[in-house]
């Protein structure tokens, strides 16, 4: 009696992707085309209708924090789930931000004539339908319906099941800015259902209609998302980001960014997870830094060398050098300078986010040219890592490949180009 059950209940579930997905192809088209005007239209009136939902959205929200708690969750994953009214305030904000951005749909990328007389231009051009699968952050419904909007796109939105109620109030503004500017509500769809094979169904392609595939959330989904996705995937697998004091550091900048870099928000993937200093800083440096991550409520799993300094530092095992904590954990190593560093962070490193602290010009351009991350920052916090902070408004996510996209994926990475070619009549030689 069970079987058919469940083949039912996943029929149910492949026909409503289909759906879906069929819909989000009709809507990519009508995008493709639409005006600047009304592209931005449609955010600041979502923006609009946000501000205005704020206490229903606290209200749904309260329902999935209520449940995170619930089910045990840790305290860093809450505070990546929890809205309250000035995380609303910032998203409303977002929206208003991204509509600012310059529309690269249509942008002239490159222009030139042929000794034949043929123009050709290479132009920006949206990628069509992209699917976002997402965990515990509500705030991406937001994000990524916005940018895939301004960027031309249709977007598919599957949030988490711990965050099913929060976007669902999210997206109806999104769906109330589409309708103010008269534009197809298939733009921006959210999942209906926490049936994870609707998961399947997008990483199958829906039938030809996703032509790209976002993961942002934790490690096991976004293997999975990597392991079966028939269409293209811009994504990073963890986020294992690395600070490192160089002998030449001002210790009062160093003790300032490693804290911000750990503590700011320790759940986020731009958070530090390893704290490399160099043996040859001053013998204050590290006592110094340790000293203000314990006091500041930071676990530390130290080297030898870390240990000696304070009691409170656990031993590190060898399988701290490449965890990613996402909570308020940090790894300590002492490196013998910055090319230790840099062959730790290859060792260790998932390409996401690096930094270095020094007042040695010569060494910080060192280290940014040989680091093979995405970001890799010069005395600034890891936790930039994120697209607002780079101006593109907000983000889909950290691509970590090294194909089309690379960094924080804005409007710009979430589109193509095609090459248009003008002639007078010209043809090949026979």
């Amino acid at each position: 009696m069970n079987k058919p059950e469940r083949i039912d209940k996943t029929a149910s579930t492949e026909a409503v992707m289909r759906a879906i997905g069929e819909s989000a192809r009709a809507a990519a088209h009508e995008l493709a085309l639409a005006s600047t005007q009304a592209k931005n239209t449609a955010l600041r009136a979502a923006a609009e209708a946000l501000r205005k939902a704020a206490p229903d959205v606290i209200a749904a929200n309260a329902k999935d924090v209520a449940a995170a708690k619930m089910a045990g969750r840790i305290d860093a994953f809450v505070d990546r789930l929890l809205l309250e009214e000035t995380r609303i305030a910032a998203i409303a904000k977002g929206l208003e931000e991204i509509a600012e951005l310059p529309d690269p749909v249509g942008t002239v990328l490159a222009e030139w004539t042929r000794p034949n007389g043929l123009k050709f231009q290479r132009v920006r051009v949206p990628l069509g339908v992209i699917g976002i699968i997402y965990e515990s952050r509500p705030n991406v419904t937001a994000d990524a319906g916005a940018l895939a909007l301004k960027s031309g796109n249709a977007a598919i939105l599957r949030g988490g099941s711990e965050s099913h109620n929060s976007s669902r109030a999210i997206h109806a503004c999104l769906v109330e800015g589409l309708k103010a500017a008269k534009l197809p509500e298939a733009a921006i769809q959210l999942v209906p259902t926490t049936d994870r094979a609707a998961v399947g169904h997008m990483l199958a392609g829906l039938d030809g209609a996703i032509d790209v595939i976002v993961p942002r959330g934790g490690k096991s989904l976004v293997e999975r998302v990597q392991k079966e996705a028939r269409v293209p995937v811009f994504a990073h697998l963890e986020g294992i980001c690395h600070t490192y004091v160089d002998r030449d550091a001002d210790l009062g900048m160093a003790v300032r960014v490693v804290l911000n870099a750990k503590l700011r928000r320790p759940g986020i993937c731009g958070a530090t997870e390893t704290l490399l200093v160099d043996s040859g800083t001053p013998p204050t440096y590290l006592p110094t830094l340790v000293k203000a991550l314990l006091d500041g409520g930071c676990e530390v799993r130290g080297d030898a060398e870390a240990k000696k300094v304070d009691k409170r530092v656990k031993p590190a095992t060898q399988a701290d050098w490449s965890s990613e904590y996402l909570d308020a954990i940090i790894a300590v190593k002492v490196v013998d300078g910055v090319e230790a560093a840099i062959e730790h962070i290859a060792k260790y490193g998932t390409q996401h986010t690096e930094a270095i602290i020094t007042a040695n010009t010569e060494t910080a351009e060192h280290f940014l040219k040989a680091v093979d991350s995405a970001i890799v920052l010069h005395n600034a916090s890891t936790q930039f890592a994120d697209g607002g902070e780079f101006g593109f408004g907000a983000e889909i996510g950290i691509a970590t490949g090294k194909m089309h996209a690379r960094g924080p994926v804005g409007v710009e990475q979430l589109t193509t180009f095609k090459y248009l070619v003008r002639g007078s009549g010209q043809t090949r030689p026979m």
